[in-house]
């Protein structure tokens, strides 16, 4: 197999999770630079389906491009992608993703993304590729007092199911590269958004709770703070880190994509509210309804990104206000107001 050192066209990867949100803009991105990608999903019904055939809509058209739909809990589905695939690398993003629906559904969360990681991790060393890149999260960091977050900080006490799912990933993984020599690298996001995003996340369910003129929840009665980070910026990281496998003695990696700069939840409703007057979808601020802490949520996330700025000369940079702006831009578009 020739070195996966760089994304060349023609390199054969597999997304895992690719009508999801960062699946679709990973492999819109690997597609766009002459890379062969099949994309898996389950498509399940967590949150908006059209939503993820959209994403989908626009990832089939494009040379390159096969969409296989299997969920990577199923063992057999899985082995039958890599027997036919050839990959020289895998992206594993395909996970149920939320911290409160972890509490009532907890079994979604060990099916997929434990079960399911398992059998990635068993297909990459039966088929071996040059790396697995996978999604870890920085909810495994729970409520940690220390500020930035680092990945060389103790994260053996999660306060979520999602949290420990999401840490036995980097522990499995760490065994499996150990074991039989597999490059795997872990990333740590910091609270994702931007188009197409999940419609389960903060910032798109205030926006269409401030548009419908609907109150919006704030838990912690407002008092808490994110490192939020554009997708772009997390494609991006990925991107170099995928180009990039760990090599020597040291085969498993982990490093966190955050933005490096934590924004209040107040700050970050004032930047909504802002980019939807500015763009004719609301003439008045958000009515606000503030709430306790919820279980399984963190006070603070903040990302220490030094080592992806040390190892991939690369650090995410898109201003709240920029991000925010975009997505506000896609969100009129593709929901027609004021079409």
């Amino acid at each position: 197999m020739s070195s996966f050192r760089s994304l060349e066209p023609g390199k054969n990867v597999l997304v895992t999770g690719a009508a999801g949100f960062i699946g679709f803009h990973l492999s819109k991105r690997l597609l766009d630079l002459g890379l062969n990608v099949t994309g898996v999903d389950n498509l399940n019904d967590y949150y908006d389906v059209k939503l993820k055939l959209d994403r989908l809509a626009i990832l089939k058209p494009i040379d390159g491009f096969r969409f296989v739909e299997a969920d990577i809990s199923d063992k057999a589905a899985v082995f039958d992608i890599f027997a036919g695939g050839k990959f020289d690398a895998v992206v594993n993003l395909a996970a149920q993703a939320g911290v409160r629906y972890s509490i009532t559904n907890p079994d979604a969360y060990i099916q997929s993304n434990v079960t399911g990681f398992f059998n990635v991790l068993e297909a990459c060393r039966t088929y071996p590729v040059e790396h697995l890149v996978y999604a870890s999260s920085s909810s495994v960091y729970g409520n940690q007092q220390k500020i930035p977050f680092s990945v060389s900080d103790d994260v053996s006490h999660p306060i979520s199911l999602y949290a420990a799912t999401k840490k036995s990933n980097e522990l499995m993984a760490y065994t499996y590269s150990h074991l039989y020599a597999i490059p795997t690298t872990g990333l740590r996001f910091f609270t994702v958004y931007g188009p197409y995003g999940r419609p389960d996340m903060a910032y798109f369910s205030f926006t269409e709770s401030i548009v419908a003129g609907k109150p919006i929840k704030l838990f912690n009665n407002g008092d808490m703070m994110r490192d939020f980070t554009y997708i772009d910026d997390i494609v991006k990281g990925v991107c170099n880190v995928l180009a990039n496998p760990p090599s020597g003695k040291d085969l498993a990696k982990v490093y966190n994509i955050g933005n490096n700069s934590p924004v209040s939840l107040e700050q970050f409703v004032l930047t909504i509210e802002n980019c939807l007057i500015e763009q004719g979808l609301t003439d008045a601020p958000a009515k606000r309804e503030y709430l306790p802490m919820q279980p399984g949520d963190v006070y603070l996330t903040y990302a220490d990104v030094d080592d992806l700025i040390n190892d991939f000369g690369f650090k995410p940079s898109t201003s709240i206000a920029d991000g925010i702006g975009m997505f506000v831009k896609w969100y009129r578009e593709y929901y027609g107001h004021g079409a």
